[in-house]
């Protein structure tokens, strides 16, 4: 049963196993974006399933569309459905669904050949859609779990434990699934039913011991729950205009999200066709990128309590900007190297360097991001806002996933790699007129006023 919403923020911590149930919906679904979308399933699809070698320019843009169109469907559902959610206290139903949509789809991953282009994009689309809106789902949690200042390092747990889950899952699957190859297909083809049964079995605990907090209100008889819940979303819509600090910060998520996505889904992509690295090398990117991140979510998270959500949300977003820089020059700075100090490191060596600055980067900037979103929403309303964080990230990943394939269409990888750098600084721009405080007060001040 739902129990009522309290009418402040939470004086104290929820139960330690609550907490740890929340955290371990990260450390589940980890292994669905690292082995689906980051590691493993990009490059099959680009290399393998289409295999327009040399450059992968067809096999690139077709896997930035299925990303494009996923994350264009959570925009329009997610605000709806955390509409929905606030209005009927039912945050675990709608995460249990798609939890099972996003296991079910995954796991048929399996099935699909070498050419079967339309069936690989429509699973993706589909698995991807459910993984990213449950995203959203599990966000609308974290208020309900102590303090405004203990959401920072909530947040960092949840997101280093869900990096310690992806360097489980993907180190397990690299061991004994071997190579991204299509000699290798037959094999590395069970990388769907794997992701899929390591999700299922991880996040029971989310569902076990994480709460339903709110109540649910009666429905009008006058309309249905989609009328009810898309009603709500232009209400909210306009009065976003008086959490402008949130509104601010959602800006700024759009920018950094739409660079965090290309990295996501490109940077092992890259690793590939670029850099030209080998297995061992892949293997040993993942590992760093992994454990720094881990180490940034949980690192970055400490500080925020004692520095500040929004300052520490800034750092993060200028340690993009070095790991981007890094990134884009790596072979250039392969060369300087060779030619200043007589290293001969390999550029796919020099590459690990801007893979613990992109995995420091990587934690940290998304867990900031989230708990800030959580600092400004107001009580009641959580399930909704984080519902526009969520169209805000994933609209972001429309935008970014899509304007980097068409750039790298036009132009090639190695340099298309550069319109991130853009994006971070424009992330940075928006979030400086952010008062932390003042849009603390909005909120509190929102959620004093009753509310029908």
């Amino acid at each position: 049963m739902p129990t009522a919403a309290p009418s402040t923020p939470p004086a104290q911590l929820a139960p330690k196993r609550e907490i740890f149930g929340w955290a371990m919906f990260d450390f589940a679904n980890q292994a669905y974006t690292l082995l689906i979308i980051t590691v493993i399933y990009g490059d099959l699809f680009t290399r393998v399933i289409v295999g327009d070698a040399p450059d992968y320019r067809l096999g690139n843009l077709l896997w930035s569309l299925a990303l494009a169109v996923s994350y264009l469907m959570v925009v329009v559902a997610n605000p709806v459905c955390g509409a929905i959610m606030d209005y009927t206290a039912s945050r675990k139903r709608f995460l249990w669904v798609s939890y099972w949509l996003t296991v079910v789809t995954t796991a048929l991953l399996y099935f699909v050949e070498p050419g079967w282009l339309i069936p690989a994009m429509l699973l993706i689309i589909l698995s991807n859609f459910a993984y990213a809106i449950g995203e959203g789902f599990v966000a609308s949690f974290l208020p309900d779990l102590g303090p405004r200042k203990a959401l920072g390092w909530i947040s960092g747990l949840g997101w280093g434990m869900g990096y310690i889950g992806g360097l489980v899952a993907t180190a397990f699957t690299l061991f004994f699934l071997g190579e991204v190859s299509a000699e290798n297909f037959d094999t590395i083809r069970w990388v769907g039913p794997f992701a899929a049964g390591f999700f299922l079995i991880a996040a029971i605990p989310t569902f076990v011991w994480l709460r339903e907090r709110g109540q649910s209100k009666r429905q009008p008889s006058d309309s249905s729950l989609l009328q009810l819940g898309v009603a709500r979303v232009v209400s909210t819509w306009h009065e976003i205009q008086y959490f402008r600090d949130l509104r601010s910060l959602l800006i700024s998520v759009f920018f950094a999200m739409a660079g965090v996505y290309i990295i996501i889904a490109f940077s092992f992509i890259y690793g590939a066709q670029v850099i030209g690295w080998d297995d061992q090398v892949r293997a040993l990117m993942f590992i760093t990128v992994q454990i720094t991140a881990a180490l940034g979510a949980v690192g970055f998270g400490w500080l925020q309590s004692r520095i500040g959500t929004r300052t520490t949300y800034i750092m993060t977003l200028c340690l993009w900007l070095l790991a981007i820089l890094a990134i884009w020059q790596t072979l250039a700075l392969t060369t300087l190297l060779q030619q200043m100090f007589g290293l001969q490191w390999q550029a796919q060596h020099v590459f690990l360097f801007a893979g613990v600055l992109a995995g420091l980067s990587l934690g940290s900037s998304q867990s900031a991001g989230r708990a800030l979103v959580g600092v400004l929403t107001p009580l009641g309303k959580s399930a909704e806002f984080f519902g526009f964080w969520g169209m805000s990230a994933k609209l972001a990943a429309v935008f970014g996933i899509l304007g980097l394939g068409l750039i790298q269409w036009a132009f090639g990888l190695a340099d298309a790699i550069l319109f991130c750098l853009v994006l971070f600084v424009l992330a940075i721009v928006t979030v400086l007129p952010v008062n932390e405080r003042r849009g603390e007060q909005a909120a509190d001040d929102w959620t004093s006023v009753p509310q029908k």
